[in-house]
This record gives C-alpha cells, structure tokens and sequence, in this order.
C-alpha cells in the first residue's frame, strides 16, 4: 500500500531528528519531495504510538506549536518529552524555535 510506504519514509526522517532539536510536518514533507502532503505527515505520526522508535514528540508545525500533543498520553507528555532534551515550551510553544529547529535532507 501506497500510504504505508509513505508512513515509513516519514519515520526513516523522524528517526533522525536529533537529540534536543524538531523539525515540523511540512519539512518532513518537503524531504520527501511532496511538499503539500504536511498533514499526510502528521497523520503518519499519529499513526506510530507504539513505535518506541521514532521519536514523534520532536515534530511541531511550522511555528513551533505541539499541534500532536494531545496524541500522547498524560495532558504534557510532549512538552515534558521536549524538556527533558533542553527544548524549553511555553503554552505549547517552543522557545527560541529557530534555534532548535533540524531541516531534513532532501529523500531521493
């Protein structure tokens, strides 16, 4: 399937977000050449709960927002995540986003 194809591209990129940064949905998408499929992203990410592996709380939207937050379990499991990489959120936004924010290469 098509879809699930996409869903594991998304968390070969999210798998290697660094310790301490993020990146956003739509950056994944661009990576990976579909740029207007950011909300395709985020789904991917909804959809990878139980995959200890892909560290899902490193990606926001654009601005920074924990848009996926109330995808976790516990009401601040995503902020608390981040803050325990040094990533510092006030009202579900990232301080200082642009330092902390990790551009994906480009997914040939």
């Amino acid at each position: 399937m098509a879809e699930e194809n996409f869903f594991e591209r998304v968390y070969a990129i999210a798998r290697q977000i660094p310790y301490g940064k993020v990146t956003s949905y739509g950056a994944i998408a661009k990576a990976l050449g579909t740029a207007r499929s950011a909300r395709m992203v985020g789904w991917a990410m909804n959809a990878c709960h139980n995959m200890d592996d892909v560290p899902a709380h490193r990606v926001v939207n654009r601005k920074g927002l924990l848009t996926g937050k109330h995808h976790f379990d516990g009401t601040n499991l995503m902020q608390q995540l981040l803050e325990n990489e040094g990533i510092k959120v006030v009202n579900n936004q990232i301080v200082d986003f642009d330092k902390h924010f990790w551009q994906p290469e480009i997914q040939l």
